[in-house]
């Protein structure tokens, strides 16, 4: 695993993205070689922090737009994306043009150990105890796309460059206890950051409820696994007893973003305009997948138009993994993100400004993984009350108001009394709620209930095939074989991560 490599790689990317951290961009001198000695905790904290909220934006937004069934390519993006599109796994995990998931979520996971190290040293409290929140946060993710991955012994560098693999659930249960850890330390800490802190700004309540969210989307993840009850029951415990809840606000990072090259909210300039004004590649190559339009269509709801341009009056979708050139997909034919150059200057729904705030957590999602958990009987609170304030808290995101509801919950397929299925009637309020914002959270909903039931890309050489994991990458094997060797079939996408046992 090239650790010394990606440290480079995630310090030269940190030194792009925090222009309103003047320390950080004071001290930096040499990108290739920051290290602890010349950068601050108030300029690596927020470095970091910046580079998860862009991870989660664009590279982990784009597998989960294609895969959680929300997005696919117009005529112009026909050659784009095809890994994903036509499920090739040797094509993700190639070295040179692959989906590096991987070394991106150790990239994060090594600055982060960067920033744990030297609160350690420091005797930051805050510091250590955001690190350790952020660092479970990334390895949640690991093991959702991969299983089995190094923990104990990553992170190393070159003092361990052969590191042994754990177990999917091993590692889920040592990152809870991570978060438990940090949530401690955060609290009693005295020495608090404030602006270098582009999420919570040093609040020590708010990030004990973004722990406590993160615990309960991976305690959710388990719900299908039959021997986890009592563990599940127990973190529940160890939540309740913590006692600041869960978050009452996005988890979104905004360091204050400007409209200059790679620095921009990151979301906006991927798919939507370059700091010049200029329509990026992605504004019209990427369209909503047909089956997204018609379940905005199904629930006459409003976030549609807010969300994307009409065509002719209407709002047309792409048939996703569709590669022939067919007028019906073109660019002009189907309907692109409406952002403020298509909304008189004002924001949209997803695309708001060149300054808007990057999410890694929404507040609709908070709101709907408590509902999904007070269902089933794992906390206290109405199940039906936490589900409409998760719509509540999607449409005052997407509209940049609050916004009135009733019309829309009061139908009977949105109603909550009315579900015969319950969870699904969340999952699927949920999933229409994280497009385009969290979708990789769809991608794990999908392998976990099959909710909701979206198509399969037709462009996949196995029909009724779907993609179930991540392979692991070239560059992990060509340097950790031997441990790659242990897990098992590395050869295909459909084996299955530790929780997925549908």
């Amino acid at each position: 695993m090239r650790y010394n490599m990606i440290r480079i790689g995630i310090i030269a990317f940190a030194s792009m993205t925090l222009t309103a951290c003047s320390d950080f961009l004071d001290v930096n001198d040499n990108p290739n070689s920051p290290i602890k000695e010349n950068l601050s905790l108030s300029a690596k904290l927020p470095a970091a922090l910046v580079t998860s909220a862009a991870y989660e934006s664009t590279q982990l937004n784009q597998v989960g737009g294609f895969w959680g069934g929300y997005w696919g390519t117009s005529n112009e993006g026909v050659s784009s994306f095809t890994s994903l599109k036509n499920y090739n796994g040797p094509a993700i995990r190639d070295t040179r043009d692959g989906i590096a998931v991987w070394e991106s979520s150790y990239n994060n996971l090594l600055y982060y150990k960067e920033v744990l190290d030297q609160a350690n040293d420091e005797q930051a409290l805050f510091y250590s105890g955001i690190a350790k929140i952020m660092m479970a946060h990334h390895f949640f993710t690991l093991v959702d796309f991969y299983n089995n991955v190094p923990y104990e012994e990553a992170l190393k560098g070159s003092a361990l460059l052969h590191p042994a693999y754990e177990s999917g659930k091993e590692v889920y249960r040592k990152s809870m206890d991570l978060i438990t850890e940090g949530i401690a330390e955060v609290k009693i800490a005295s020495l608090k950051p404030s602006n270098d802190d582009v999420m919570f700004k040093g609040s020590e309540v708010k990030w004990a409820k973004f722990g406590n969210t993160l615990k309960l989307r991976a305690l959710l993840r388990q719900s299908e696994v039959t021997d986890q009850a009592a563990y599940i029951k127990q973190e529940i415990a160890k939540i309740v007893q913590e006692g600041s809840g869960f978050l009452e606000e996005d988890a979104a990072v905004n360091p204050g973003f400007l409209n200059t090259a790679t620095k921009m909210s990151p979301f906006y300039e991927t798919y939507y305009r370059n700091n010049s004004g200029v329509a990026v590649a992605n504004y019209a190559n990427i369209r909503p997948s047909q089956y997204l339009i018609s379940k905005y269509k199904e629930y006459n709801d409003p976030r549609l138009a807010q969300n994307y341009v009409a065509v002719n009056g209407d709002y047309k979708g792409v048939v996703f993994g569709n590669n022939a050139i067919n007028d019906e997909f073109s660019a002009v034919n189907t309907s692109a993100f409406k952002g403020p150059n298509e909304n008189a200057s004002k924001p949209g729904g997803l695309v708001k400004a060149f300054s808007q705030s990057a999410v890694l957590l929404s507040l609709a999602e908070a709101n709907f993984l408590q509902a999904e958990a007070a269902e089933r009987g794992w906390i206290a609170g109405t199940a039906s009350q936490l589900y409409q304030r998760g719509i509540q808290a999607s449409f005052n995101y997407l509209f940049n108001a609050a916004h009135n509801i009733e019309d829309y919950i009061s139908q009977p397929n949105v109603q909550y009394a009315t579900a015969t299925n319950k969870i699904e009637r969340i999952i699927t309020q949920k999933w229409l709620a994280l497009n385009s914002i969290n979708n990789i959270q769809a991608w794990a909903d999908f392998r976990r209930l099959g909710y909701p039931n979206f198509p399969n890309s037709v462009s996949t050489p196995t029909p009724g095939a779907y993609p179930l994991r991540f392979m692991y990458p070239e560059t992990e094997i060509n340097t950790n074989n031997e441990n790659v060797a242990k897990q098992g079939d590395n050869g295909i996408l459909t084996a299955r991560v530790w929780w997925d046992v549908n």
